[in-house]
């Protein structure tokens, strides 16, 4: 398998994962309509790699270019309007995917960064925000406060992810081990956070709703 490949196949996981997570939350949260579940869903999905790709200026996205984004978003958007009800059940397993998916946008966004000759700390901040864009936008459009910014251990985890990326491309290690390392250090430290229910540290005096 080649580097490209491996990277495509890398976001279309984390676009069906995030397409999952995504139409749940308009399901739960704003009890949507088909519209809607597959609308949010898709936003979800793909909304961080279409800021990221605005950003290095790859256009159209790849959203766009290639149909195979699209249809994995409105698949997991779909699976999740047919099964939401029983989907509520595995609540855990959700966030363990959403996860997941925080992950693989990280580790793509912060290469697809490097490959555009964005700078280190550049590319991992566009990492980041390819990992919390599409939720961030789903947050909004449902009126609530994005998870990115009531959650401490959101955007941490993705930015750790999208530095070991970076890090490990600077000094010339590329392929699947360094990729994993990234993946499994934004995993585990967003995985401690649901775990523990840790947040980053609130101003003095303050206290979270």
């Amino acid at each position: 398998m080649t580097a490209g490949s491996a990277l495509l196949l890398l976001d279309l996981a984390g676009t069906a994962v995030f397409a999952l997570n995504g139409a749940l939350t308009a399901i739960r949260k704003a009890r949507l309509d088909i519209v809607g579940v597959l609308a949010l869903g898709m936003v979800t999905a793909v909304g961080g790699g279409i800021i990221r790709d605005v950003i290095i200026d790859s256009l159209p996205p790849a959203t766009f270019r290639d149909w195979r984004y699209l249809v994995v978003a409105a698949a997991g958007a779909l699976i999740a309007f047919a099964w939401g009800r029983k989907l509520d059940r595995l609540a855990l397993p959700i966030e363990v995917l959403d996860a997941v998916g925080l992950s693989l946008f990280a580790i793509t966004g912060a290469t697809k960064a490097l490959d555009a000759g964005l700078g280190s700390l550049q590319a991992v901040i566009l990492g980041a925000v390819t990992a919390v864009g599409g939720g961030t936008l789903r947050d909004v459009l449902i009126g609530r406060v994005p998870t990115v910014l009531s959650s401490g251990l959101y955007a941490i985890p993705a930015l750790v992810g999208a530095l070991i990326t970076v890090v490990s491309v600077e000094i010339g290690l590329h392929g699947w081990v360094p990729a994993s390392v990234a993946g499994l250090a934004c995993f585990a430290i967003r995985l401690i956070g649901i775990r523990f229910d840790l947040n980053a540290p609130t101003p003095p005096g303050s206290s979270r709703e």
